[in-house]
């Protein structure tokens, strides 16, 4: 009995903080990423990293309807990670050692300084 209570509380704590995370980022708006033809990470990599760092952004294989340009480079202990504004100026760079902290920190960049507006 006592470890079907104590299994109970685990689910109900990962849950709790699973919503929590998740309303963490509820907050940001809508962010797509198209993928330079020049990465060499693949893309599926960097999607299950952005499910988990930050559900508000994606990757896109629509250019015309991206907000940023990744350019993600480097294999496993050497990611370097670059963004691109709409029109090339690169606006971010970022070098790690494991590929999440690269995406969190290309999520964490998009989330403090938003797209610029359409002309």
């Amino acid at each position: 009995m006592k470890t079907k209570f104590v299994l109970a509380a685990s689910v109900l704590s990962l849950m709790l903080v699973a919503s929590a995370a998740y309303a963490k980022h509820a907050d940001y708006p809508p962010v797509k990423l198209v993928l330079s033809p020049a990465s060499r990470v693949p893309s599926a990599d960097i999607v299950k990293n952005l499910m988990y760092k930050c559900p508000n952004v994606t990757l896109t294989l629509n250019s015309k309807d991206s907000d940023y340009m990744l350019d993600a480079r480097g294999w496993p202990e050497n990611y370097r990670f670059t963004l691109f504004r709409k029109g090339g100026q690169a606006v971010f760079a970022t070098h790690t050692v494991m590929l999440s902290n690269a995406v969190k920190d290309v999520c964490k960049y998009v989330n403090t300084n938003p797209p610029l507006a359409p002309k």
